[in-house]
């Protein structure tokens, strides 16, 4: 069966940085600027994205297109014991992330139907977690499913479903060179809009007046490799599904520098219309920036929703913020669905449209314990152990696995070979030294904390059953798929790099 392919590399480079730019760019990163501080926070920002992200990113590329294959195809060409660890990846992320991350979005979508009456009310805080989303008091006490939820759950589902189903180049390049230019102008149009805000200078201040100060704390530095390492999907075993679709010829380290760079890019510049928000919003109550500021999704439902109530025309803006966060956050979910897709395919020669269809239902029934009333804390305990453990140990593996166990000189040739910007010496250095250590930094962090006291005053209980059980389900999941026979011939294809030698 002939390899799906895209249309054009800017087809290509639209997917990577649509499975990049997702919620966390809008949200997280902006306050973590603004937490550690301000401008100065680019130094271990740009120092990670160059010594990890973007190495690491040349990597996936490389064995995804060298290897023709999704990642537990690509591993096991690799070392054939070793296919799990691209099982596990694509199953912890298609059978994990995105099932919280379209609940996520559902919320997205409900907020932006809300934001052209301001249906919040006066009191977005107590409208969010008390009648939204109805939170229970602990993760045992699920409580009722929230209908407004679901029923928005149904529909970004059947958008991933449509797009996915289409295929690689009538469905997920199509859909990604319509929506990141969307995405890029509607984002330009808040930032525009929000800096023109009485205030906005003072929020825009507080994100980017530098405190060196705050450099001398490791955690700074650790956060700021954590970041680069989320935001652009590394782990996922998307990059490598994706790049198997790249034709013979296609220019791997040119895409990997300019996915990393617009990636983080449209962080920085998407922090401007957070920012300016907040100032527009502590000057207008008589506060003091660090009163309205909060993280990550009270930043969002919270903080936002309150400053879209004060401000003129803030229903439209509200509704735009909130657009613009489900466009983000669709083009990230599909290519979620497409990397388990891929290696589905690869392995099972399944007929991709039926494949598609069940998973995406099967992925539908698995959201649905996030839309109840404990949904928000399954959730943040879910995300808690799948990012911390799952996808940086896949970050170390992969790294070991394609550092030592394999001759990465093959890679590294390839990449030359097709590449514009030549990697040396210095690439293997870091694929095979640096980087394992920074991301096992985090995970010994992680680790000490979780010893010290139990994540989020959660009960041990419910973190042990919940985030736990989840790691050790998607592992025996994804032994169960690798000790499975090959039902087509693509483990027996050699790499692209070994075939011209």
């Amino acid at each position: 069966m002939k390899r799906e392919q895209w249309k054009s590399q800017i087809g290509f480079l639209m997917a990577a940085v649509g499975s990049a730019i997702g919620l966390g760019n809008i949200w997280r990163f902006s306050y973590m600027a603004y937490s550690y501080g301000g401008g100065a926070f680019l130094i271990p920002y740009l120092t990670a994205l160059v010594t990890a992200g973007i190495p690491l990113l040349i990597l996936e590329f490389a064995i995804g297109h060298e290897r023709i294959g999704s990642a537990p195809l690509a591993y096991a060409k690799i070392k054939k014991n070793w296919e799990w660890l691209g099982w596990w990846a694509v199953t912890f992320v298609m059978f994990g992330i995105v099932l919280y991350y379209v609940v996520i979005i559902s919320w997205c979508l409900n907020y932006f139907l809300l934001s052209f009456n301001l249906g919040w009310g006066s009191d977005p805080n107590a409208y969010f977690y008390k009648k939204f989303l109805s939170l229970s008091s602990s993760p045992s006490k699920i409580g009722e499913i929230r209908t407004p939820i679901f029923f928005s759950l149904i529909l970004i589902w059947f958008i991933n479903w449509v797009i996915v189903y289409r295929g690689v180049q009538k469905g997920i390049e199509l859909a990604n060179k319509i929506f990141m230019p969307m995405l890029f102008v509607l984002t330009a149009v808040l930032v525009f809009w929000s800096i023109n805000l009485d205030g906005a200078s003072i929020g825009i201040r507080a994100y980017l007046t530098p405190d060196f100060s705050k450099l001398s704390n490791p955690k700074v530095w650790i956060d700021a490799y954590s970041q680069i390492f989320f935001t652009l999907s590394l782990g996922f075993g998307i990059m490598i599904a994706y790049a198997s679709y790249l034709p013979e010829k296609s220019d791997i380290s040119k895409s990997a520098i300019l996915t990393a760079f617009i990636n983080s890019g449209y962080s920085l510049f998407a922090g401007f219309a957070v920012f300016s928000v907040l100032g527009f919003m502590a000057k207008a109550q008589s506060k003091e920036i660090s009163e309205v500021v909060s993280q990550s999704i009270g930043l969002a439902f919270v903080a936002y929703p309150k400053a879209v109530s004060l401000m003129p025309g803030g229903n439209l803006f509200g509704a735009l913020f909130f657009f613009c966060l489900v466009v983000a956050g669709i083009s990230s979910s599909v290519s979620i669905i497409e990397a388990f897709t891929s290696a589905m395919v690869d392995k099972f020669a399944l007929k991709r449209r039926p494949l598609v269809t069940t998973i995406c239902i099967l992925g539908f029934l698995g959201s649905i314990v996030f839309t109840t009333e404990a949904g928000l804390l399954w959730l943040d305990i879910v995300d808690h152990f799948l990012t911390n453990y799952g996808l940086v140990v896949v970050g170390i593996a992969e790294c070991i696995l394609a550092g030592w166990l394999f001759d990465i000189y093959i890679l590294k040739r390839h990449i030359n070979k097709v590449s514009s910007i030549r990697m040396g010496r210095l690439w293997v250095a870091l694929i095979r030294y640096f980087v394992p250590l920074m991301l096992a930094i985090m995970l010994a962090g992680s680790l000490k904390a979780e010893v010290t006291k139990p994540y989020g005053g959660y009960p041990w209980a419910a973190i042990s059953l919940i985030g736990v059980n989840w790691i050790i389900l998607t592992i025996l999941a994804a032994v169960v798929f690798a000790l499975r026979p090959w039902k087509t011939e693509n483990l027996k294809k050699v790499g692209r790099g070994q075939r011209h030698r």
